[in-house]
């Protein structure tokens, strides 16, 4: 699923990760540093659709301590039995119903999928 479908599709999950880097973006500006007129610019521009789509589609992994406030834990594990390395991933201890877990490519692959699902459990506690 592209990140924007993801965002829309799990609405309520988007709203929680909008409001989360937020106010992490709110208080990085507590710095004397900045001009005002700098944090009233970036205060205006809030966070996005846009923003998050591209934040889970470079760095999926920014987001573990979103669903970690959450309690949906996930867990990205390596299998190293074959030639090249191999990843899935786990939520909460569990394969997700998926008795022979699936491998992917690449590290950023299956954090992609993961967090795919973290936003449908998410959105579902909600």
């Amino acid at each position: 699923m592209q990140a924007q479908e993801l965002l829309e599709t799990y609405d309520k999950s988007g709203i929680v990760i909008k409001q989360f880097y937020l106010s992490h973006m709110l208080e990085s500006l507590n710095d004397e540093n900045l001009p005002e007129n700098f944090k009233d610019f970036v205060k205006e521009q809030g966070i996005d659709n846009d923003t998050v789509a591209v934040m889970l589609t470079a760095s999926p992994r920014t987001f573990f301590d979103v669903f970690d406030q959450h309690k949906i834990y996930i867990e990205i594990l390596v299998n190293l039995t074959k030639a090249d390395a191999l990843f899935t991933y786990v939520i909460n201890g569990d394969f997700m119903g998926n008795v022979e877990a699936i491998l992917y490519n690449s590290r950023i692959e299956a954090e992609r999928v993961a967090i795919e699902k973290a936003f449908e459990i998410l959105n579902d506690k909600l």
